[in-house]
């Protein structure tokens, strides 16, 4: 077997003589040794060595498509392990950066899903083609995949099946690109094989059942052709075949005919040897020769020399009536052309003058925008171009559908391109298998699962890194919904606050603190105060010196300072404190106490309660004992109000926060609380368990609506899920 594989790699490398260096030669007679060390003892399905695989690619990639030296060492290696870095260092020192960008970009397209191809393939291909910095990987590729749908015999079912599916949606669309027509054409075959094998059966025995009739038809066809080429002295060769099946059957189903009525199975090629300056001419001298023989139409005459196709093709073709009105196809095409209609542009270097000193890969130049810009026909570079590396990105969703983004875009980015809801609640994603935070910026074909949280909103900062219009577009409606429900929550607390000042609202009171705090709107005006940014305390000394020097009926200061509905205004003396209760005034010189049962605090709705030894103490009405001691000593009730002070005491309260535990978080609730707010805490304990938090703060605050604004502002933490005050 040994002798066998040795045989097979020297024919190959006849094959480089004419278009390698000595250099090069010795370079793949060193790759081809060290590849068989590389899979020594493994083996095919069928039993045959590994290796005689990678010696059938690299065949093909050489003889079928033109490819040469770095390429075919590329061909022998695209089945080694490089995880073990020391060893892909060792084959790009050894073989050169060239063979390296090939293994690489071999090794990325071969790991994108391909399940969900014939739903996408556009969008696929065009991912297909941006990953590459090298179009000779997708020819290798296209070599490896029709080296495996040879041997259908090598592949499980399902294997077979998605490479049948990659060979109809990517690598025929690509070959044709290209101008590898033959390669197409067996890609087509070997596609109609595995999908309809009856019909391509049937079509196939009818071919072989006429096959000695249709050789007497062409023998008779050319030979009036190849006297008159004579006689005019074209030397010239002709081939014959019969179209290929799914051409035949494509015609079948496209004019609903029955494959004895296909006018034009045969076609035949007229290659005419001839020089870069005449071969023009002597195409055309060879189109009046055979229309003269034979009629042509003329509709169906297609100038290809003239003007070639994008993928470079040239050739002259028109379909002529033969005996019995039997009709053939026939192309016209110098040597040259028919080397480039076979190869592709591959072969458009081998008629070179001294192609030994032109780039060995030189042929790709034209590549990569002929399949792109498929319209074009002259360009310079086969290598991807800095100036467009960037302009796209295709990336996979988990399912394998592919979603099309700008270059430079982020995980947030295609969270809100998959949907919405998904981009505002993004906290993070997986990029192939890797856990990344939202300002992660995705490379190409890279696949993302995005990661949410519900307690996860758009923040500002998530403009200045988003790349996508409609990701600005979707944060900046969000933001505006959420300055608009935070401006509701600030004009709520101040019509309470005036309402407790008594000082009754009006939209000359609004006006004039929009001019006052220099706010563009009465909107922009409530959300400063629902953020703390407009102190209430400073803004009710601003109104009530507004009221005394207006003298305003609505502004007495008596007015805006007591509370209404008040009992009695005798103060109590609470202990070692101002004054801050009004409590019954039959009740003189008597101390007060806050309750610990359920702490309450200004704002709160109150009660005293009469102890025996210990003077008042002052419960709120929802205290889990008040129901307890209503009912059992009523006679001991007192009527409590509060009253504003002007040295803003503090009283302290208690609150649980909850939810689920992220890195952090505790660290920007302490944050929230000390440095944004400006509230001081007595004790702060958090626990967490199975990936959820529970913690308890007691803090020092000045009414309930200071606590109000406390937790809703804590309740805006990603992360947080539930903030309660506790009694």
């Amino acid at each position: 077997m040994e002798q066998i594989i040795d045989k097979k790699f020297l024919d190959l490398l006849k094959s480089l003589d004419k278009v390698v260096t000595q250099n090069e030669k010795q370079l793949v007679i060193k790759a081809f040794n060290q590849a068989k060390e590389f899979y020594e003892g493994k083996i095919l399905p069928d039993g045959e060595p590994a290796l005689t695989h990678y010696l059938e690619v690299g065949r093909i990639a050489v003889e079928e498509i033109g490819l040469r030296a770095s390429t075919l060492i590329a061909s022998l290696f695209h089945g080694v392990d490089f995880e073990n870095s020391d060893r892909a260092n060792e084959i790009t020192n050894t073989y050169g950066h060239e063979v390296a960008v090939i293994l690489n970009g071999f090794r990325r397209i071969s790991d994108l899903p391909t399940s969900r191809l014939s739903y996408q393939s556009d969008q696929f291909r065009k991912l297909f083609l941006s990953l590459v910095e090298d179009i000779r990987v997708v020819l290798l590729k296209i070599a490896h995949r029709l080296c495996d749908i040879r041997h259908p015999e090598m592949l499980d079912n399902e294997k077979l099946a998605r490479f049948v599916q990659e060979v109809k949606y990517l690598y025929i669309p690509i070959t044709h690109r290209l101008g590898l027509y033959t390669i197409k054409a067996e890609f087509e075959e070997k596609v109609m094989r595995f999908e309809h094998p009856e019909v391509f059966d049937s079509i196939q025995s009818k071919i072989k059942a006429d096959k000695d009739n249709q050789e007497a038809f062409m023998k008779s066809f050319i030979g009036p052709i190849e006297q008159e080429l004579k006689l005019h002295g074209m030397d010239s060769i002709i081939k014959w075949r019969t179209k290929s099946i799914p051409s035949i059957w494509a015609k079948m189903r496209d004019q609903n005919i029955d494959f004895e009525q296909v006018y034009d199975l045969f076609a035949m090629r007229i290659i005419i040897k001839s020089t870069a300056k005449r071969e023009k001419e002597d195409c055309w001298r060879a189109y009046s020769i055979v229309s003269d023989l034979y009629p042509p139409n003329p509709k169906r005459l297609r100038d290809w020399i003239t003007t070639p196709k994008a993928s470079g093709y040239e050739s002259l073709h028109t379909t002529v009536k033969g005996l019995d009105d039997r009709w053939v196809e026939v192309q016209i095409r110098s040597d040259r052309m028919d080397q480039v209609a076979e190869k592709g542009q591959a072969a458009h270097w081998l008629y070179k003058d001294k192609p030994e000193k032109k780039d060995a890969e030189e042929w790709l130049n034209q590549v990569r925008d002929v399949l792109e810009n498929p319209g074009q026909i002259q360009f310079d570079a086969y290598k991807r171009s800095s100036s467009h590396a960037n302009d796209k990105i295709f990336i996979f969703t988990p399912n394998g559908d592919l979603k099309q983004l700008p270059g430079g875009s982020t995980v947030l980015d295609f969270a809100y391109e998959v949907h919405t809801q998904v981009g505002s609640s993004c906290s993070g994603a997986r990029v192939n298998n890797r856990i990344v935070p939202i300002r992660h910026v995705l490379q190409n074909g890279d696949k993302v699962e995005i990661i949410t949280n519900k307690k996860q909103s758009p923040k500002h900062d998530w403009l200045a890194f988003v790349a996508t219009e409609r990701a600005k577009s979707k944060i900046r409606r969000y933001l505006k919904e959420e300055e608009l429900k935070e401006a509701e929550f600030g004009k709520e607390l101040l019509m309470r606050k005036l309402k407790n000042w008594k000082i009754s609202y009006s939209d000359d009171i609004i006006n004039h603190l929009v001019k006052y705090y220099k706010t563009t709107t009465s909107i922009q005006l409530y959300h400063d105060i629902s953020t703390e940014k407009i102190d209430l305390i400073e803004l009710k000394k601003h109104l009530v010196a507004l009221s005394a020097e207006d003298k305003s009926p609505n502004a007495k200061p008596a007015e805006l300072t007591h509370e209404a509905g008040v009992e009695a205004k005798t103060p109590a003396k609470a202990e070692g404190k101002d004054d801050y209760l009004i409590i019954d005034n039959s009740i003189t010189n008597v101390n007060y106490k806050l309750a610990r049962c359920c702490n309450p605090i200004p704002g709160d709705d109150v009660f005293g309660f009469v102890t025996i030894n210990s003077g008042i103490t002052v419960h709120r009405t929802t205290c889990p004992n008040a129901a307890r001691l209503r009912e059992r000593y009523s006679y001991r009730f007192l009527l409590v109000k509060w009253r504003e002070s002007k040295d803003n005491p503090v009283f302290q309260a208690a609150i649980r926060v909850s939810g689920v535990d992220t890195l952090g978080l505790v660290g920007e609730i302490t944050k929230l609380i000390s440095n944004d707010l400006k509230v001081n805490m007595r004790s702060i304990a958090f626990d967490t368990r199975d990936g959820k938090f529970v913690g308890k703060i007691v803090l020092q605050i000045k009414d309930t609506d200071h606590l109000e604004q406390l937790m809703h502002r804590i309740g805006k933490v990603q992360g947080v899920e539930k903030v309660v005050r506790l009694d």
